[in-house]
This record gives C-alpha cells, sequence and structure tokens, in this order.
C-alpha cells in the first residue's frame, strides 16, 4: 500500500490550500470520509481521528442560525481536534477571524468550488483506490473476451509467448512479468508498473512494444482479475483434472478466484486452450456447466440400464 499523505490530495483532486501548508505531510490513513455536523452540535463522542473532515453547505448554514459568539466556540471546538485535514466545499468564503484561528493551530484547511456530494464522492473513490490493498504478482495479465486472465508459473514455462499468441488472435494485453494487483472493496484489479506498461519480453526477440506492433487495441491500462491460470511442465504420472469437476481456487489478498492448472508439453497450444478456457468462464457464469451435464448424462444412462 502506497503511503498516501495530505499533499497528495491538493494536484489529484484541485484543491485550495487556505492554511497549513507545513502539516501537509499528515497521513491518510483511511477511506472514511466525515461530515462534522454532530461536532458543530456538541456531541464529540466517537469522533474518528483518522476521517477527512468535509464541510459543505449545511454545516455553515447551521453555524449561520448560531448566535456570532456560539458560533465561534463551536468552530473552535472543531479546530481543537485532530484530524487529517478539513477541506471546504462550494467554494465558500471563510470569515476572516474563522481562518486566522485555522491558521493559528496549523490546521490543514483545503477548498474545493465542487458540491460537496460530488467532491465526497470523488474523493472516496480516490482514497479507495490508493489506500486499498495491493501486491505484485510474477506473472502475465490479458484480457480474454473480456475475462481477466492471470497467468502465472515457473519463469521460461512460456507465459510471454502465449500472451503474444493471444494478442495477434486480437485479445489485449495488461501488464508481462509484473502485475501490480489491487484489492478495490471485493474485486481484484491488475495492472502493469507504469515503466513496463504495454510492453512484452520474448527470449530472442527482447522487448515488444505491444501498442506500437499491433495498436492501441491491443493493449488496456487495467483490468479486473476473474480467473488464474497456472502453467507447469507436464509431470508423467501426475493427476489432471480430464472433466473439470475439480474447481481449484487461488487467494490473492485475501479474495479467492477460480484457478486452473494446465500442463505444458510440445504439442500442445496452450494460447487456445485459455482462450477456451475463458469462453468457459464465461458460459459458468449463465449458468451452464458441461462438466456437470455429462456427469448428469451418465447418471441418467446409468439410471436407464439399471431399470
Amino acid at each position: 500500500m502506497v503511503e498516501l499523505k495530505v499533499r497528495d490530495l491538493i494536484k489529484a483532486l484541485g484543491l485550495e490550500v487556505l492554511s497549513g501548508e507545513e502539516e501537509l505531510g499528515r497521513k491518510l490513513k483511511v477511506a472514511d470520509i466525515n461530515r462534522p455536523g454532530l461536532v458543530l452540535a456538541g456531541f464529540l463522542q466517537h469522533f474518528d481521528h483518522q476521517r477527512i473532515q468535509v464541510l459543505g453547505t449545511t454545516e455553515f448554514a447551521y453555524l449561520g442560525t448560531l448566535p456570532a459568539e456560539e458560533a465561534w466556540q463551536r468552530w473552535n471546538v472543531l479546530l481543537s481536534l485532530y484530524f487529517p485535514c478539513l477541506i471546504i466545499t462550494r467554494g465558500i468564503e471563510i470569515e476572516p477571524t474563522w481562518l486566522e484561528a485555522a491558521r493559528e493551530k496549523r490546521i490543514p484547511l483545503l477548498r474545493t468550488p465542487q458540491p460537496t456530494t460530488s467532491f465526497i464522492s470523488r474523493l472516496t473513490d480516490f482514497l479507495e483506490e490508493r489506500l486499498a490493498p495491493s501486491a505484485t504478482i510474477h506473472g502475465v495479465l490479458v484480457d480474454v473476451h473480456g475475462v481477466g486472465v492471470l497467468i502465472t508459473g515457473e519463469s521460461g514455462i512460456g507465459k510471454s509467448e502465449t500472451a503474444l499468441e493471444l494478442v495477434k488472435r486480437g485479445h489485449r494485453l495488461v501488464a508481462d512479468d509484473a502485475v501490480e494487483v489491487i484489492k478495490i472493496g471485493e474485486r481484484l484489479s491488475g495492472r502493469a508498473p507504469e515503466v513496463v506498461r504495454h510492453l512484452l519480453e520474448i527470449r530472442g526477440l527482447g522487448i515488444l512494444d505491444i501498442r506500437t506492433l499491433f495498436g492501441a487495441g491491443a493493449v488496456r491500462i487495467e483490468q479486473t482479475i476473474h480467473m488464474a491460470i497456472r502453467l507447469e511442465e507436464w509431470q508423467e504420472g501426475k493427476y489432471y483434472d480430464r472433466l473439470g469437476l475439480d474447481e481449484e481456487k487461488v487467494k490473492l489478498l485475501g479474495n479467492e478466484i477460480p484457478g486452473i492448472t494446465i500442463p505444458v508439453r510440445p504439442g500442445r497450444n496452450i494460447a487456445s486452450i485459455i482462450e477456451v478456457a475463458a469462453m468457459n468462464f464465461r458460459l459458468k457464469l449463465l449458468g451452464h456447466n458441461a462438466a456437470l451435464e455429462l456427469t448428469r448424462r451418465l447418471a441418467a444412462l446409468s439410471l436407464h440400464e439399471g431399470e
């Protein structure tokens, strides 16, 4: 997880700094956001000091209903609490004395012209992505018929060559060699480190720029990971699932996704197998499972013969 600080919000979200320039290094640890209406009303229990505080039209309208001295006191109570930063929405102007109080307390006070609801939605999305659990996986990620397939296996097993063949068949490369996996809610998303984005390494040829060779339609920046396929050298005597009844699972960042182990040996077209595996995955989502259908037919046949 990349360390995120208040200063990272300024450029990303186009915020104006009103005070607290020396405190912009405060760390952001949670994606939750708070509108401190209860604090302004005098209720301080359960205040989460790790959350960004956002003030909009509603909060300032409430303060406007209070006598000037009481509103000033409520403002100072809020400023006395520790939190990463305070963001004012809709470009609301702050009373000079109130702004000076924030400066004296070194509160990172930021402002945006955006409406409160839309800004909170944008801020939440930004925080959830940047604070999401992540890991870098050695493998290849491709988009096959809209299915994100993570291909793993020992070095030299043919992952990149398989990805190249899939690209030639019209599918899209997301990442080669290093896949940055990010957990966003219950979804796993993968992408390539920016420095090697759209590049593919083929032993004997070197580095290939897939976007330049095959066009922009042959690559994509990010893709949800739906299934994992592990390539391994064919081992004589080892059991390999022939019907597809064994449902293998792969755990990534605490999430489980369907997994398949494909043995590699001369004569097997791995790209074709992965292509069909992705199509079969989509069929299963639609409720059709060929292995279960065969099992049902065999059971019905046995029952018929026994009569």
